[in-house]
């Protein structure tokens, strides 16, 4: 009699509050193949986030971990199965101001006068599906509307979505970088996927220490969709790397973290345009 082989993938759910989520996900982020959050119930109120893994995760452990966080946690082997073509066709494509973004298995957009972009879920942070990142697509949607031509950079560009949508819009070479060796190779990928690389170029770097950065600054847009810490830590250098009059879109924080870096960036005489808001995600457009 020969025994049942081993499950190839793990998958934990854990159903939360909305105002957990970053929480939770940073939890199991460490040893999880892939995280994906969405909604639980119409509105919005509760969130479920699933993760995969390679191996059998510690119960106790997650447990533990998630205890204060969690309605409910589960944790369930998975048949083998190719979960990354499964979570792409899932994956709706996004409308975001005049942004269209798809994967390679949705049909472009129809109409000639959206900017379609085939960004497939893969290893980098950035689909559109998030609401940071939706937060940051309307900004350059708001910004493509009053801006002619700006140098810009996008900081921490995982993807590179926000700078191949940038590209398209405006027609112009856009600089991108990440501290992510991998998401700079991804987000190359994706500007050849999007006949984008004549106006792409990207770089590994953490925050502005890279030469092609320093030689292309001053900017006129820099996009920063990473995390509230880091952002507060960059005011100063954002204010140094910005042309006068410059935009600095800022994202990934938290509702409750709206306060702390607008008063760092505030701090830099910078002042807040506007605020697009979702999902308890705030995307905030700075004048500096």
């Amino acid at each position: 009699m020969t025994s049942r082989p081993e499950p190839s993938l793990w998958q934990v759910a854990v159903i939360t509050a909305r105002e957990n989520v970053a929480l939770v996900e940073a939890t199991l982020e460490g040893d999880a193949l892939s995280i994906a959050s969405f909604e639980a119930v119409p509105d919005g109120r509760a969130w479920r986030i699933e993760a995969l893994f390679d191996a059998p995760p510690d119960r106790e452990a997650l447990a533990q971990a998630v205890e204060t966080l969690a309605y409910r946690l589960s944790i369930a082997p998975l048949a083998k199965k190719n979960w990354i073509a499964e979570s792409r066709r899932q994956l709706k494509p996004v409308a975001a101001g005049r942004y269209y973004v798809h994967g390679a298995h949705d049909p472009r957009h129809p109409s000639p006068s959206r900017v379609d972009l085939q960004i497939d879920a893969g290893q980098a942070f950035g689909t559109g599906r998030h609401a940071s990142t939706h937060g940051c697509l309307l900004a350059l949607d708001f910004l493509a509307k009053r801006c002619r031509r700006p140098r810009l950079l996008d900081l921490g560009c995982g993807s590179g979505i926000l700078a191949l949508a940038a590209a398209r819009t405006w027609l112009v070479p856009v600089l991108a970088s990440d501290i992510d060796h991998l998401a700079v190779k991804v987000a190359r990928e994706n500007a050849r996927l999007n006949r984008l690389r004549h106006l792409f170029g990207a770089v590994a770097a953490a925050g502005f220490r890279h030469p092609t950065i320093r030689a292309r600054a001053p900017f006129d847009i820099i996009l920063g969709n990473i995390l509230a810490r880091p952002l507060v830590r960059l005011a100063p250098a954002m204010r140094r790397h910005l042309a006068p009059g410059g935009m600095v879109v800022l994202s990934g924080l938290l509702t409750a973290q709206e306060a702390q870096v607008l008063n760092a960036y505030r701090a830099q005489r910078f002042r807040l345009l506007r605020r697009f808001a979702r999902d308890g995600w705030h995307t905030l457009l700075l004048k500096g």
